[in-house]
């Protein structure tokens, strides 16, 4: 699990391989893989994208991607492989992307998009095909706010959450009886002051500097029990905790409102554990990875550990990237983007993290990674290296394997699964 790379005449080798494999791949494209249990397993993948041949309006703050928008793939349920079964063309950058619970629906944060006045981002939702998972577009709606980055689903599974980055605001949107999207019932825009350029737990020699000029509400995410949603702005440094209500969408702030984060360091993203008292927080600029102890009736985060995601003894620039939890709570991972790793923690007993190794992306600049359904894979989204690769995951240690599969996606952004015809 340690960070060992290839020497480039190896990887010229290993690459002329795999080309030829991933070739034999896509010859067999009109197989669906399957199981005793259910239906083709699909992967849908996020991108930065712009339209083609065009120029993105003057507004947009980020430059034009090499995604083409949402690319779908059958997935190998035993070898991991990725083939390539559509794109949706999208040149809004659909960056974010979940799917409903039943695998019918999938909703899209479009980050680049510019709609109204004032300019605002939108959100899209699509309707999977259960036979193929081809995706039509039901409707797109604004997202309450510019640079929509992070879009979940509230486990009552009746509101869209979304966070906009560039607006440094979130919004809630009813989801419809089919699948559409309603206007935006509720919209809070963060406040506060600015946290500083220069991150508290910044490596020695961090030129890190990514969003301390205003508000930037980088993620939104309900509590497990639906009763709080909480977000973090990455400028204000600063994990904001709101009451729900679930018949009406509504937020109200609640008490107290908001932890703070260490200056400067950036609060990202973050998860739960599967027991809904261990919240764990990473850190974009920072590079550290905060343990919570969360009181789900009272909404409350008490920090109560900070570990590096960077081996002993690093020095120079890294943004942290995802964040993510086995599904049986013994193991969190984080990403490096610039130290281009996947940090592999353990958890103990009563939530505390303990460093267990890492392993090379096999890309650039890793923006996020999911697990398939089952946990026996996990897909890394390299968003400089324009390629997903395939790590198969030891259940027992934490640790990853290169699973020899790349899957090629320009600028790849996240990764949602549905495995069709199963009501999940």
């Amino acid at each position: 699990m340690k960070l060992n790379r290839p020497s480039r005449r190896a990887f010229l080798r290993a690459s002329a391989v795999l080309a030829s494999s991933t070739t034999q791949a896509f010859a067999g494209a009109s197989k669906t893989t399957t199981d005793d249990d259910g239906g083709p397993l699909m992967a849908y993948v996020g991108t930065f994208s712009s339209p083609l041949g065009d120029v993105l309006p003057t507004q947009v703050d980020l430059p034009p991607g090499n995604g083409r928008g949402i690319h779908a793939f059958r997935v190998d349920r035993k070898s991991g492989a990725l083939t390539s079964a559509e794109i949706y063309r999208i040149g809004t950058s659909p960056s974010c992307l979940v799917a409903n619970r039943a695998g019918t629906r999938l909703y899209s944060a479009n980050e680049t998009d510019r709609v109204g006045n004032p300019r605002q981002g939108t959100v899209s939702a699509f309707k999977i095909d259960p036979s193929d998972g081809r995706l039509t577009l039901l409707n797109t709606a604004p997202s309450g706010g510019a640079g929509p980055t992070y879009v979940s689903i509230h486990p009552s599974g009746r509101f869209l959450l979304v966070a906009n980055y560039f607006g440094g605001s979130i919004a809630v949107l009813p989801i419809l009886t089919d699948g559409r999207l309603g206007p935006a019932v509720v919209v809070k825009n963060d406040d506060g002051p600015l946290g500083p350029t220069r991150a508290e737990h910044a490596p020695n020699g961090s030129f890190a500097v990514s969003g301390h000029d205003r508000t930037h509400a980088h993620m939104v995410h309900a509590d497990p029990g639906g009763k709080f949603v909480l977000h973090v702005d990455l400028g204000l440094d600063r994990i904001f905790v709101w009451r729900f209500d679930e018949q009406t969408g509504m937020l109200t702030p609640n008490e107290p409102h908001a932890v703070s984060l260490p200056a400067g360091d950036g609060p990202r993203h973050f998860h739960f554990h599967p027991n809904g008292r261990w919240f764990y927080s990473i850190q974009e600029e920072g590079s550290t990875v905060v343990l919570f102890d969360y009181d789900g009736a009272a909404g409350r985060l008490s920090p109560r550990q900070t570990i590096s995601t960077l081996p002993p003894g690093f020095a120079g620039s890294n943004f942290c990237s995802a964040i993510l939890l086995s599904s049986d709570g013994r193991f969190l991972y984080a990403g490096n983007r610039l130290h281009d790793s996947i940090a592999i923690f353990s958890i103990g007993a009563r939530g505390e993290l303990a460093y267990v190794g890492e392993e090379w992306t096999r890309g650039d600049y890793p923006r996020s990674f999911g697990f398939d359904p089952y946990g026996q894979f996990l897909y890394c989204c390299n968003q400089r290296g324009d390629n997903v690769a395939v790590f198969r995951v030891d259940r027992r240690g934490g640790g990853l394997a290169f699973a020899g599969h790349y899957a090629p996606v320009g600028n790849p952004s996240s990764i949602t699964f549905v495995e069709l015809g199963r009501h999940r």
